[in-house]
C-alpha cells in the first residue's frame, strides 16, 4: 500500500468523527467506519452517525450494511472492511479507519483469523443462555478459559457465547484466537482521551441529546423492522433500554439514565480495551489544536 492506514480510535463521546472530517480534508482520505452499532441500517440517532449533511464531503464507507434482524459478523466485517481499504488506496486516497469498537479496529489492521461459526450449536448456546442467564454461562467459561472469563464481563451474555462456541469448535482456548499486535497493514493509529469526570458530563449530555433529537421513535420504528428480534442490534447501548421502555418494563425515565449509566461502563471497557495496545498515540481530545496535533502526529509516526 503506498499510504499507511490511519486509525482514530478512543472511547465514545471523545469527537473521533469530528477529528476525522478534518484529517480526510487535510490528507485526502476517505472514513472507514469501525463502529459496529453504525453498520446497521437506521440506527442513527442513538449511534451518534453523522447525517449526509455533517459529513462534510468526505466519502464514507461502511455505514448501513445490515438490517437490525441480522446477528453482527466481526470475520464479515473483516472483508468488508479490507475490501473498502484496498479500494481506497487503489485510487491514491488515505482510508481513514474510525470508530470505538476495538475487536472490529484490530479485524481490519491486525493478522487476526476468526474460527468458523456452527449455527446448531450457537443455537444451543442461546438457548442456555435465554434459559440460565450469562452468569450461568460465563462462570462455564471461567472454568473453560479463565483468561478470556477474565476479558468478558459477565452480563455480556453474546460475547460469553461466542467464546464458548469457539472454544468448542476448536478445541482452543478463546482467548488464544487474539493473537499479539501484528499489524496485516502499515498503521498508525491516533487515540482521544478525555479525564473521566469530563467524558462522564459528555456522555450524559449525548444522551440527552439523542432523546431531544427523537430516540424514542427511532426505537419505536426499528422494532417495527425487527430490532426486537436482532441478536446484536437489539442490546446496542440505549436501543436496548428504549426497548424495555416500549415494554412498558421500564419509566421512560429511567429508560435514560440507564443509558447513561451503561455508555459510561462502556466507555471504561473501551479505554481498557485501547490502552492495552501499544502502538496508539493518545492525545487530549479537548486541546482546541487536537487536530494539529494530530497531523504532526501522523507526519512523526509515519516517516
Amino acid at each position: 500500500m503506498p499510504q499507511p492506514v490511519i486509525t482514530v480510535v478512543g472511547p465514545t463521546a471523545t469527537g473521533k468523527s469530528g477529528l476525522s472530517l478534518r484529517l480526510a480534508a487535510a490528507l485526502g482520505g476517505e472514513i472507514v467506519n469501525a463502529d459496529s452499532m453504525q453498520l446497521y441500517r437506521g440506527m442513527d440517532i442513538g449511534t451518534a452517525k453523522l447525517a449526509p449533511s455533517e459529513r462534510a464531503g468526505v466519502r464514507h464507507h461502511l455505514l448501513d450494511v445490515w438490517e437490525v434482524s441480522r446477528t453482527a459478523s466481526v470475520s464479515e466485517y473483516q472483508q468488508l472492511a479490507r475490501a473498502a481499504i484496498g479500494e481506497i488506496s487503489g485510487r491514491g486516497r488515505i482510508p481513514i479507519l474510525v470508530g470505538g469498537s476495538g475487536l472490529y479496529i484490530r479485524a481490519a489492521i491486525d493478522k487476526l483469523e476468526f474460527p468458523g461459526t456452527d449455527p446448531l450449536l450457537r443455537d444451543g448456546l442461546e438457548a442456555e443462555l435465554a434459559d440460565l442467564g450469562a452468569a450461568a454461562l460465563h462462570a462455564r467459561l471461567a472454568r473453560a478459559d479463565p483468561a478470556a472469563a477474565a476479558a468478558i464481563l459477565p452480563g455480556n451474555g453474546r460475547r460469553i457465547v461466542r467464546a464458548l462456541e469457539v472454544i468448542e469448535l476448536s478445541g482452543r482456548p478463546f482467548s488464544a484466537t487474539l493473537p499479539g499486535y501484528e499489524s496485516f497493514y502499515p498503521a498508525v493509529q491516533i487515540g482521544l482521551r478525555l479525564p473521566r469526570d469530563e467524558l462522564d458530563q459528555r456522555i450524559a449530555g449525548r444522551v440527552s441529546q439523542m432523546w431531544q433529537a427523537g430516540f424514542v421513535p427511532e426505537v419505536r420504528e426499528l422494532a417495527g423492522r425487527g430490532l426486537r428480534a436482532g441478536r446484536t442490534a437489539s442490546r446496542a447501548l440505549g436501543y436496548a433500554q428504549v426497548l424495555r421502555f416500549l415494554a412498558g418494563e421500564w419509566p421512560e425515565e429511567q429508560a435514560a439514565a440507564e443509558t447513561v449509566r451503561a455508555t459510561r461502563r462502556f466507555a471504561r471497557r473501551q479505554e481498557a480495551w485501547f490502552r492495552r495496545d501499544p502502538r496508539i498515540s493518545w492525545l487530549a481530545a479537548d486541546d482546541p489544536s487536537v487536530a494539529d496535533r494530530a497531523l504532526a502526529a501522523l507526519a512523526t509516526l509515519s516517516s
